[in-house]
């Protein structure tokens, strides 16, 4: 039996003025993937994933999320038909504490709240406490955010993503601004987390080429808002174009 496709962007166009954004994207994404999104500054992956999450509207082409076409919808809604994301830099509440940022993320998306619906229920604060022992965060539970380093940060944000258990997770450069010596252990905490959420799809954006080689199964490189690759990591990374447009490993002639 195929696996079913999650996400799937077909002839996805996008310009601004006379930059391409994006041009002819079609992408199949089925469930439970690990696809990594690879290429240098301006190439296109960012323009893709807020086209993805409603943020950014394609001039042509359509976006499907199992199934269901998501392209005219706004942000919110597409977050709650399962979408969640994380930021490069991680949007917090620094004067709370770390388990109210994980209640404060499930409240924005649960539509069953009301006065008579706390945010904090058992139920939530079970998940959330869960969530962040699976981070390793939870000897922070307690901790006000603004107190917090850059990696603890990092990883809350992505944990605040998970809090709803989305279909798919959507990490931007997850490792940016982390040391060498912390990245490589901050993305074997992230991936060995979502191991735990089998049924979540995730694309993450990576400029490191060891990480993408170790955590995807899958890699889709971008240039010049086109798509340039699209394969397991071994093959996609040692195509020319991404020798030579993304990794720099190619002069051109």
């Amino acid at each position: 039996m195929s696996a079913r496709v999650m996400l799937e962007a077909a002839g996805l166009e996008k310009r601004f003025g006379a930059v391409v954004a994006a041009s002819a994207i079609n992408v199949q994404i089925t469930a439970g993937e690990r696809v990594s999104l690879i290429g240098s500054n301006g190439a296109g992956k960012t323009t893709f994933v807020n086209m993805i999450t409603g943020y950014l509207k394609p001039d042509s082409g359509r976006i499907t999320l199992g199934g269901r076409d998501i392209t005219p919808l706004d942000p919110r809604a597409i977050t709650r038909l399962g979408v969640a994301r994380s930021f490069q830099i991680p949007q917090l509440f620094g004067d709370l504490t770390a388990l109210d940022n994980m209640l404060v993320a499930n409240a924005c998306h649960d539509q069953r709240l009301s006065f008579f619906q706390p945010a904090r229920r058992r139920e939530a604060i079970d998940r959330a406490e869960l969530l962040l022992e699976r981070f390793g965060l939870h000897e922070h539970r307690h901790r006000r955010v603004a107190e917090l380093p850059g990696g603890v940060r990092k990883l809350l944000d992505i944990a605040m993503a998970l809090t709803t258990a989305p279909q798919l997770l959507l990490l931007d450069e997850p490792t940016s601004g982390v040391s060498a010596e912390e990245k490589f252990p901050m993305m074997d905490t992230i991936m060995a987390a979502l191991g735990q959420e089998k049924a979540t799809t995730v694309l993450f954006v990576e400029h490191d080429m060891d990480i993408v080689a170790q955590h995807a199964s899958r890699v889709i490189a971008f240039y010049a808002g086109r798509i340039i690759a699209d394969d397991v990591p071994a093959k996609a990374l040692a195509t020319d174009d991404v020798r030579r447009y993304v990794t720099g490993e190619l002069v051109n002639e």
